[in-house]
């Protein structure tokens, strides 16, 4: 009966999904750069980072942009002003050292006073108008915040990190902004699917629930916090992963050929790989063989156990914590008061565990519905056409992640 009920929530919550899915769900931004403003008093250092794909935009001609192409873009579109004028750059922009996958510059600003210094940046909106650059703000009182620079907003105030709107919020508003996030994010929705068809019981819901919220909430603070802070675009990609394999073990499971499904997942995660060692994609190629060896030891492992609830305990513990540096991202768009980030951790991620709990009951309210009025669905329909169709859309998604 447990069974059935867990198979009928899957139903309603697939309806849900795809009514979210009707409407443009694009959460996660295809064109960003990355910037950091310390701040020293007259002083303010910026490093400014964007991925290749990014500072390929500048090309001239076909060429490739050279260095010297790509200072001379920032300095005529990053910028500092005071109260008492204008900053100057105390020396050219250079380029500096940085990973394969992106282009790393710095440039440093002198200003006339410290009062309201506003920092500027029109870099790459008239190339792509849905454009984003992430401004990480730190000053030498030990001050941190995150910011948005976007088409509409170009100038941030430095004041920004000693906390903006979320300074003087309640903590129901802090609640409020983990429960949206729920509502409004279909990849997690979808994930959140996942596990329960590959709930067999209630119990083994509440297991698997219990481990993914246990790893978003320590990624989330550590990100938050700003003790490790991935590359956006890496978890974009496993987040869409992490659909897919839940899809494939529900599978695995199903038809009993846990072998098939890890080839079948392992194959493409290889074919991945070695394409971007011939240099098309943007995820390192050691992070997708890893993730075609992982796929694969788990498809088999889980395919192989009569009661698989402890190991998918720990495993969605593990996706839980990609998941929580996805919360993360969208939380950083906003102006985080540091004073405050230890109410504001518990009660984004008190609204993600109310959000994921009320969902859960909506549909048990509709299941219920649905055996009075005698709508049942075949388990064939509801597990294995749904476990599908999560595999095909994390893949799609993953693979549009990982070449976007």
């Amino acid at each position: 009966m447990k069974r059935m009920l867990l198979n009928r929530l899957a139903a309603s919550l697939l309806a849900v999904l795809c009514v979210l899915a009707a409407v443009p769900a694009f959460a996660h931004t295809k064109s960003e750069t990355h910037t950091v403003w310390q701040i020293m008093g007259k002083t303010v250092h910026l490093t400014f980072t964007m991925p290749v794909v990014e500072a390929n935009r500048l090309a001239l001609n076909g060429a490739l942009p050279s260095n010297s192409r790509v200072t001379g873009y920032l300095t005529a579109h990053v910028a500092v002003t005071s109260k008492s004028g204008g900053c100057t750059a105390t020396a050219p922009a250079r380029a500096v050292a940085a990973t394969e996958q992106f282009r790393r510059f710095e440039i440093s600003f002198q200003c006339p006073s410290a009062e309201d210094l506003k920092l500027h940046s029109s870099a790459f909106f008239e190339l792509v108008p849905s454009h984003v650059t992430f401004a990480q703000i730190e000053t030498d009182q030990g001050e941190f915040v995150e910011q948005l620079f976007t088409r509409d907003q170009q100038e941030v105030a430095a004041s920004a990190a000693a906390g903006g709107e979320l300074a003087s919020a309640s903590f129901f508003r802090y609640v409020q902004l983990g429960i949206m996030h729920i509502f409004t994010g279909v990849d997690h929705m979808s994930f959140l699917l996942g596990l329960v068809l590959i709930s067999r019981r209630v119990r083994d819901l509440a297991f698997v629930i219990t481990g993914f919220t246990l790893g978003h909430s320590a990624t989330l603070a550590l990100a938050v916090t700003g003790i490790i802070r991935p590359h956006a675009e890496f978890i974009d990609a496993l987040v869409a992963l992490t659909i897919a394999v839940i899809g494939a073990e529900n599978i695995a499971v199903a038809t009993h050929r846990p072998g098939v499904v890890a080839l079948g997942l392992g194959s493409l995660l290889l074919s991945m790989a070695l394409v971007r060692m011939g240099g098309t994609g943007l995820l390192p190629a050691p992070l997708l063989f890893g993730a075609a060896l992982f796929c694969c030891c788990y498809l088999m492992i889980s395919g192989q156990l009569r009661d698989s609830g402890r190991v998918r305990l720990v495993v969605t513990l593990m996706f839980g914590l990609i998941h929580g540096f996805g919360f993360a991202s969208d939380l950083l768009e906003m102006r985080l008061p540091t004073q405050r980030l230890a109410e504001l951790l518990l009660g984004f991620n008190l609204g993600v565990e109310v959000g994921q709990l009320t969902l859960v009951f909506v549909a048990l309210a509709l299941v219920k519905l649905l055996m009075k009025v005698h709508l049942s669905l075949p388990r064939p329909i509801v597990v294995d056409t749904l476990s599908a169709g999560l595999v095909g859309l994390g893949m799609f998604w993953f693979i549009g992640r990982s070449f976007a």
